[in-house]
């Protein structure tokens, strides 16, 4: 599970471009909170600069609207949820006192509009990535969002408190503090045409994960786990989530964590989801073969720049504004190779592993023709029959210079570079 708030922790200096017309749009309406407005002033700007802020407009616009949709339910992480639970996309929300109940129409609802708003994204940073010799500076501290619907960007909605919320930090790391112990921190960086792409790239990432919901009956969810998420939204187990009596004195786990562990383990055993909607679930398997695509765009972009101005992601000859050591030509050697591994599995060339066979998993296959989804008898091996195939098998071997290049790192690197 990313994202666009995460890689942007990063130090940062006045980035010394002159940002064209269709950015300074751009600009006002990222600080001012008014993506809508802002796309649709830029709406007729054919330039690739114009594309770009538009692109980053509905981007902004897709995460906030779902932000949106959770508050409006009244979303909430339960100080029980471990790390992985705890921020869905890095989307902090705010306590709503009045939510409205929720359903499972309701909350697909929420889903497809996040999946079709990165699509308008993705389509529109694409169109930015093509060509063009641009740098808009973007000062992520102001970006300012309107999670609670209200019509305006209040005190808390912008990306520097929600970087903060998210990640459980109280300053966030390489911003520039001002002389001034009232002024905001300032987290300039240049966002060029390679960053558009790199985009792109994201906003598939987070729209395959609602597709692949989507794509299945998940109504289960409402009936485990979702109530912990949604106390107040009128769902049928909402008033039993509370813990009857305070922690014992001899309570290895606290009621409040023991709930949240058996509903969850309920979740896991009701995961027997049916595919509803076909379609959806190849297009799952399209975005992660455009995901890879891009990333390699991506790096033909990176690696075509001479300039060093204030990059998110350098090549070797550049600084990033995330410091370190920067990239070398064998990390970005070993990346691109592991993309054209990680398109072999995705075709189906290079087969899953399964403990219990000497065959291997098609995951094209899978993509292409399941009819439900079940880790539980995947894993035991019943649901993988459909799906075993004779052929070369993915191992250790297969990834070698992405573990010869990164180390104990590739994870972290993974995720820059998308």
């Amino acid at each position: 599970m990313l994202r666009l708030t995460t890689a942007m922790l990063a130090a940062a200096l006045v980035v010394p471009a002159v940002a064209g017309e269709g950015a300074d749009i751009a600009l006002r309406h990222l600080y001012a909170g008014t993506a809508s407005a802002g796309i649709s002033e830029l709406a007729s700007g054919t330039d690739a600069e114009s594309r770009f802020g538009m692109g980053l407009l509905q981007f902004v616009q897709g995460i906030e609207r779902f932000g949106q949709g959770l508050y409006r339910h009244g979303f909430t992480v339960p100080e029980s949820a471990w790390w992985p639970l705890r921020n869905p996309l890095l989307v902090p929300v705010p306590t709503n006192p009045t939510p409205e109940p929720l359903d499972y129409e309701k909350l697909r609802g929420i889903l497809d509009d996040l999946s079709s708003d990165l699509d308008e994204a993705q389509k529109t940073l694409i169109e930015a990535g093509v060509a063009g010799d641009y740098v808009i500076p973007v000062d992520v501290m102001k970006v300012r969002v309107d999670i609670d619907g209200d019509g305006r960007s209040g005190e808390g909605e912008n990306v520097g408190v929600m970087l903060g919320m998210a990640l459980g930090i109280t300053r966030i790391p390489g911003a520039a503090a001002s002389s001034d112990p009232d002024a905001e921190p300032s987290l300039v960086i240049g966002l060029d045409r390679a960053d558009a792409i790199w985009l792109a790239g994201y906003s598939n990432v987070i729209a395959l994960e609602a597709d692949f919901l989507l794509a299945h009956d998940f109504h289960t969810l409402l009936d485990t786990a979702l109530p912990h998420f949604f106390p107040k939204a009128g769902l049928e187990m909402s008033g039993h989530i509370e813990p009857l009596r305070p922690r014992g004195q001899y309570d290895y786990i606290s009621p409040d964590d023991m709930l949240m562990i058996v509903d969850m383990v309920a979740a896991f055993h009701a995961m027997n989801w049916q595919v509803v909607d076909r379609d959806r679930l190849k297009n799952v398997y399209t975005r992660l073969k455009s995901i890879t695509s891009l990333s390699r765009q991506n790096w033909q972009a990176i690696l075509s720049e001479t300039d060093n101005n204030q990059e998110l992601l350098p090549n070797p000859h550049q600084r990033s504004v995330l410091g370190g050591r920067g990239i070398t030509d064998a990390q970005i050697k070993a990346w691109l190779a592991t993309l054209d591994t990680v398109d072999k599995v995705f075709d189906g060339k290079l087969l899953i592993p399964h403990w219990r066979f000497a065959r291997g998993l098609d995951l094209r296959s899978y993509f292409e023709t399941a009819g439900h989804t079940d880790p539980v008898l995947m894993f035991t091996g019943q649901d993988a029959l459909p799906y075993l195939r004779d052929g070369p098998i993915a191992s250790d071997a297969s990834f070698r210079e992405l573990w010869t290049a990164f180390g104990q790192q590739w994870l972290g690197y993974a995720f820059w570079f998308n």
